[in-house]
């Protein structure tokens, strides 16, 4: 059994094709890519955190390929998933109304194939360290300007393992960024962030999307 994390699939998302140069003519062919992707790395066995927005576009048909993707999926959403804490202050309507949403919304997730939904799960252990998961880096956005500081978790000094920032960076310094444009379209092994995290912080590029044999 190993443990596996990932995020920003954006399953039926046209537009994240553009704007991460993602190399499909189209999102039928990115999504049915993102399941294959899956399949070939993860087994039954294994259990997968998915750190945030795994879905935009007509929801439900979205959300219909998480049941697709194997092993015991975990999700720690991210500002685009619809039963993220954010949405209780940016949507409208009363608090009790809002909040009622957003249970709503976390079962739409958890009918989708996720076994559990963590807002700010406890600090896990990989290779011997604890290490925060997020959607978001302490620090640094894919387009500029921080945004969504004040669910950002506060650096004191550890790792985080996050998304969010998708093809800006693999590593920057003690944040290892999971999402599938730094990895080739893959979910990251423990394995391989604990072989980062033993090198130390440091700066890495993001990895070429793998691209079906002919």
């Amino acid at each position: 059994m190993t443990t596996y994390y990932t995020s920003d699939q954006h399953f039926g998302h046209l537009n994240i094709i553009r704007f991460c140069d993602r190399p499909f003519p189209g999102a039928p062919a990115m999504n049915a890519r993102l399941v294959e992707l899956w399949n070939e790395t993860v087994s039954d066995d294994d259990t997968v955190w998915v750190l945030g927005d795994v879905a935009l576009g007509a929801l439900d048909e979205s959300l219909a390929h998480v049941d697709r993707l194997a092993g015991r999926k975990i999700l720690v959403p991210g500002n685009h998933d619809r039963c993220w804490e954010g949405e209780r202050t940016l949507r409208k309507g009363e608090p009790e109304a809002r909040e009622r949403r957003r249970t709503k919304e976390r079962q739409r997730y958890l009918d989708a194939g996720f076994a559990e939904i963590h807002d700010r799960p406890d600090p896990v252990a990989v290779g011997g360290q604890n290490v925060v998961l997020s959607h978001f880096p302490f620090e640094g956005d894919s387009h500029g300007e921080d945004r969504f500081v004040e669910y950002r978790p506060v650096d004191r000094g550890s790792w985080v393992v996050h998304g969010h920032v998708h093809n800006t960076w693999r590593q920057r310094g003690r944040q290892i960024n999971v999402g599938v444009d730094a990895w080739g379209g893959r979910p990251v092994p423990a394995a391989a962030i604990a072989a980062l995290l033993a090198d130390g912080p440091r700066d890495l590029e993001p990895l070429s999307w793998e691209r079906p044999e002919p």
